[in-house]
């Protein structure tokens, strides 16, 4: 790690003579659709799970998966609910927060105020409503700790038959709370 930072440094002043911030972490915009099931189906081994930052479906009682996941999907009380890992003993540091009534296109930003997310308690899943995730902490590309931010969007939500259908994107730069690609 102290080899990849003096590297970074030294090439700093070649980089900024081009006129771009060497700092700046270039992505693009690219939400996916995935699905889910209720924790509670019968059927064993259906993804309940989600990873965000890999758009990855999880298995959650596998023991593969180790918490590496940031929510899942259970029926509680005739509804659909995201559940954060800390709800199921994991605390791994996943949080989310429900925005109602906004389009997926103008949530550009997660909240700072850390006061807002949940970590411990179901979520009802509302259609019309987007979900904010910050993601389990994790290692970033040059070794330090990382949340990731992203969104979610119900596109289904059938609670009889317990599936979460849903739009999703993550920002892949660590610890920035932007739900957007810089210009």
């Amino acid at each position: 790690m102290r080899a990849a930072l003096l590297l970074v440094i030294a090439l700093l002043p070649i980089l900024s003579a081009c006129g771009e911030d060497p700092f700046l972490f270039r992505w693009d915009l690219d939400p996916l659709e995935d699905e889910l099931f209720a924790l509670d189906r019968e059927e064993l081994n259906r993804p309940a799970g989600f990873n965000m930052l890999e758009a990855r479906r999880i298995v959650v009682e596998s023991a593969q998966s180790q918490g590496a996941w940031d929510f899942a999907v259970e029926r509680i009380s005739g509804k659909l609910h995201l559940l954060p890992p800390a709800v199921l003993g994991i605390p791994n540091g996943a949080a989310i927060i429900e925005i109602p009534g906004v389009r997926y296109e103008d949530v550009t930003e997660a909240p700072s105020d850390t006061t807002r997310y949940v970590k411990d308690a179901p979520v009802p899943i509302n259609p019309g409503s987007i979900y904010l995730i910050r993601t389990h902490e994790q290692t970033g590309s040059l070794g330090q700790r990382c949340f990731f931010y992203g969104r979610v969007e119900p596109l289904e939500v059938d609670v009889v038959r317990g599936v979460f259908r849903f739009k999703h994107d993550t920002s892949p730069d660590c610890n920035n709370r932007n739900l957007i690609p810089p210009d």
